[in-house]
C-alpha cells in the first residue's frame, strides 16, 4: 500500500502531466494554423508523450493500491510570437516539471518508499532528455534567426518525428 502523501503527490503529478499534454497540444494547434506543420507535428508528439507519462503514473499508483483522483486541468496559453518563443516556453516548462519530479523523488526518499523512488528514476532521465532537446531547438532557432529557408528546413525535419511508446508502457503491452 502506498502512503497518503505519496498518493497525493503522484495525483498532483498526473495532473501536471495532463496539463503539459494540453500545453503541447495547444502549441501544436497554434503552429498548425500558422502553416508550420513540422513544428506542429513535434508538439503533437510531445502531447502524446505527456499523456503517456500521466498513464505511467496512473498505472503505477493503481499497482500500489492507490487511488487516482483526476482534477480539472488549468487553462494553457494558446498563442506564441514565434517558434523560438514556443521552445523557450517549452524549456521553462520542462525545467518546472524537472523540479516537480525531483520534489517527488525527495518525498519518496523521505517516506522510505524505494519502489516509488525506483519508478521515478526513469522520469529523472526523461527530464534530462526533455531539457536537452528543448535547449538544442532553441540554439538552432537562434542560429536561424530570420532566415525563412532555414526555418522551412527545420520545419521539414521536425515533420519526420514519430511517436515511440515509452518503455514503461511498452513493457505492459
Amino acid at each position: 500500500m502506498i502512503s497518503p502523501k505519496i498518493q497525493d503527490a503522484i495525483n498532483a503529478q498526473i495532473n501536471a502531466e495532463f496539463w503539459s499534454a494540453y500545453l503541447y497540444l495547444s502549441m501544436g494547434m497554434h503552429f498548425e494554423a500558422e502553416g508550420h506543420t513540422g513544428i506542429a507535428n513535434w508538439f503533437r508528439i510531445q502531447f502524446k508523450e505527456e499523456q503517456a507519462h500521466a498513464e505511467i503514473f496512473i498505472n503505477y499508483l493503481l499497482s500500489r493500491g492507490g487511488r487516482v483522483e483526476l482534477k480539472a486541468i488549468a487553462d494553457v496559453p494558446t498563442t506564441w510570437e514565434s517558434p523560438l518563443a514556443a521552445y523557450t516556453d517549452t524549456l521553462a516548462h520542462e525545467e518546472k516539471v524537472t523540479a516537480l519530479i525531483n520534489n517527488l523523488y525527495a518525498l519518496a526518499e523521505a517516506e522510505h518508499d524505494y519502489a516509488t523512488r525506483g519508478k521515478l528514476d526513469w522520469f529523472v532521465a526523461e527530464q534530462v532528455e526533455e531539457e536537452e532537446t528543448a535547449k538544442s531547438l532553441i540554439d538552432r532557432l537562434k542560429l536561424i534567426g530570420d532566415n525563412g529557408l532555414a526555418l522551412y528546413m527545420l520545419d521539414q525535419e521536425l515533420a519526420q518525428r514519430v511517436y515511440n511508446v515509452p518503455s514503461p508502457l511498452a513493457a505492459k503491452a
